[in-house]
């Protein structure tokens, strides 16, 4: 990839962006309260199944409507009870990978990743190209989701998600279907992502080892309640 186009695709290296949550959601069989920030670092949310981790990420993305709280993206209020404030999801910045990948079937791998365009034609058409290379799958560009392999379909989740130029990048289990050798590559290309965008991943996990590779602090959830916090790495300087 030639240096403008690095330029471009981490142009969010740039700025510091800090994300709020303090969201209540209650639900007939369960409720979730969570309080916590995240700046240019990985938070990985991590507890068993049902413990609140991926309703946390839909109430950042604007997929789930909290009762009560706040969610702020630096000063741009994405929701709050008092004052009322809803940001619909389409205009969050908010970037999502899904457990599944959750790709187009009939969208071949660069109009799958077109999708997540925010920009006019040519800029989309340079980001396209400069993320293709990136990911290593251009050579997949005109492949369909039924043609490609676990990882192969993750890192074309991931431009896609990107291609966006997205202000917090939400990952929801996007390895836990790959086996340990894809699994193990798709988490380096997370973390060399995240060392070019710095800007809040938030990565749900019930692996701890996983967690503990991914994360620059680990959040733990259960029963929709944090139970605690571990750094593992210090905060990044500016």
């Amino acid at each position: 990839m030639d240096t403008a186009a690095q330029a471009r695709l981490a142009s969010a290296a740039a700025r510091v962006t800090m994300l709020h949550v303090r969201a209540r959601l209650r639900l007939p069989d369960f409720d979730l309260s969570v309080d916590f920030a995240a700046a240019d670092e990985i938070v990985v949310l991590f507890g068993p199944s049902g413990a609140g981790k991926t309703m946390t990420l839909r109430a950042v993305a604007g997929l789930e409507r909290p009762d009560d709280g706040e969610i702020r993206l630096d000063d741009r209020v994405l929701f709050s009870r008092r004052p009322r404030a809803w940001v619909p999801p389409r205009d969050r910045r908010c970037g999502f990978v899904f457990q599944d990948a959750a790709l187009f079937p009939h969208l071949d791998v660069s109009r799958n990743v077109l999708f997540g365009a925010r920009v006019e034609e040519r800029e989309a058409r340079e980001r396209l190209d400069a993320l293709l290379d990136r990911f290593r799958i251009a050579h997949l560009a005109r492949r369909f989701p039924a043609e490609l392999s676990g990882g192969e379909a993750q890192r074309v989740a991931l431009a896609r998600a990107l291609m966006s130029d997205p202000k917090v990048l939400l990952l929801d289990e996007p390895f836990s279907s790959l086996d340990a050798d894809a699994r193990r590559a798709a988490q380096d290309e997370v973390l060399d992502a995240h060392r070019a965008w710095r800007i809040p991943f938030l990565f749900v996990t019930h692996d701890r080892v996983e967690a503990e590779r991914m994360g620059d602090r680990i959040l733990f959830l259960d029963a929709g309640r944090q139970t605690g916090e571990t750094r593992l790495r210090p905060p990044a300087d500016g």
